[in-house]
């Protein structure tokens, strides 16, 4: 008779299930037992998202909705193929994604991804690489927030993002050797002729296979981009809630006090782990921490945790973009890694270039922010944030129309 393989009563899934099970009964109960702190948290975190990102974010949402269903994307991706495929192994209607993505911020790169892979306009392993460096802070965050509201400079942070966006590009570049080897999606056909004919080519044939009215299309943009705004101030009470009940325990004060005296044994201020602490968990608690760490000037190293944690987005954004994949096969772990890599570099970044950025930049941009030179000036106007897109969208066709008349003459020169 065979006798049965023995095997453990308790594999990994059944860990993982009792670890997540306690955590939540623990919470249940820490909120029971303490109900006006909570309350009080998740106030706070409510607050925050009807007065701040719900009036800055829906309307993001439902224009980029809206431009989805008119056919800008397909517009976008015959324009900008010949630069987004070469550079970030993306096709070309990623760049309606990073660009939208860069300027309304997080958690729209993910959003839109999601909605790229839905409609099969990307791959699975496109849509990881595209998540992983479009997913970032916006302008409004790095130099209205963080400049104006926590350094009570535009130039600190107008500087900050310069040093964001930097290294975001350099996590999109290495993200293009993720997975070498997939498939990559068709190019959209629209015959031939010149490029910009091609891309309204595609743009009027993506409206016409949507086929939805305007009317229809304005109602669908409002429904899911109000889930979506719905799902996002969700996330922010309820982590809003976990960090006030973190807070009460004390673990917070433990974990920066066992972080701040590795960072003493490595000599750096020990002062900055509280901060750098609840930035892994909230990137504008851990901001606002850092900056209040020394009122009078930001040092190097600072600045350099600041863009680090800002790099990292914390664990309520990581959170809020595993649900918007969750509706894909684009998996959740590329996306982390990828904000590893961007936290890191943004860390060097700030500690090799801050010194040079002091030197020439700084040097016509250190004004008091809302001064009148402030105003005079048109980059440090960051609430003109149209104009900075359109300038960028310039930009980019230009490079696009060069690199696709340069991919012409190659294949005149060949036949």
């Amino acid at each position: 008779m065979r006798q049965k393989k023995w095997s453990p009563p308790f594999n990994r899934s059944h860990t993982t299930t009792l670890l997540l099970g306690g955590c939540a009964f623990f919470l249940a109960v820490a909120v029971i037992r303490f109900p006006e702190e909570a309350f009080a948290a998740a106030l706070k975190g409510l607050a925050i998202w009807w007065e701040v990102l719900l009036p800055a974010q829906l309307p993001f949402f439902i224009l980029s909705e809206l431009l989805m269903g008119l056919g800008l994307v397909h517009f976008l991706g015959v324009l900008f193929e010949p630069l987004m495929r070469p550079l970030f192994r993306v096709p070309g209607c990623g760049s309606y994604v990073l660009a939208v993505g860069l300027t309304s911020g997080n958690p729209m790169g993910a959003k839109l991804t999601s909605r790229l892979r839905e409609q099969g306009l990307i791959t699975r392993a496109e849509g990881e690489r595209l998540v992983a460096f479009s997913s970032t802070a916006g302008p409004l965050f790095m130099i209205g927030t963080v400049g104006v509201g926590f350094f009570h400079n535009a130039a600190v942070g107008l500087a900050l993002a310069f040093i964001h966006y930097c290294s975001n590009f350099i996590v999109g570049i290495l993200m293009r050797f993720h997975e070498p080897h997939a498939p990559s999606s068709p190019r959209i056909e629209t015959g031939k002729g010149f490029i910009l004919a091609r891309a309204l080519r595609a743009m009027h044939r993506a409206r016409l296979r949507d086929g939805r009215a305007l009317g229809q299309l304005l109602a669908d943009a409002v429904i899911s981009s109000t889930n979506t705004c719905l799902m996002i101030g969700g996330f922010l009470v309820f982590f809003s809630v976990i960090l006030g009940l973190l807070a009460l325990f004390q673990v917070t004060e433990q974990l920066a006090a066992c972080l701040g005296e590795l960072l003493r044994i490595i000599g750096l201020p020990p002062g900055l782990a509280e901060g750098f602490v609840h930035g892994l968990l909230e990137i504008t608690l851990g901001a606002k921490a850092l900056a209040d760490t020394t009122p009078l000037s930001p040092t190097v190293y600072q600045l350099a945790f600041l863009n680090a944690i800002v790099a990292w987005a914390g664990l309520s954004i990581h959170a809020q973009v595993a649900s918007l994949l969750s509706q894909t096969d684009i998996r959740y772990f590329p996306y982390c890694v990828a904000r590893l890599l961007h936290s890191v570099i943004s860390f060097v970044l700030t500690l090799l270039l801050w010194e040079l950025l002091q030197q020439h930049m700084l040097s016509w941009l250190s004004i008091p922010a809302f001064s009148q030179l402030t105003q005079a000036n048109p980059w440090l106007q960051w609430r003109d944030w149209p104009t900075t897109f359109s300038v960028s969208l310039a930009l980019f066709c230009l490079l696009s129309g060069l690199a696709w008349l340069a991919r012409q003459r190659r294949k005149s020169r060949s036949q």
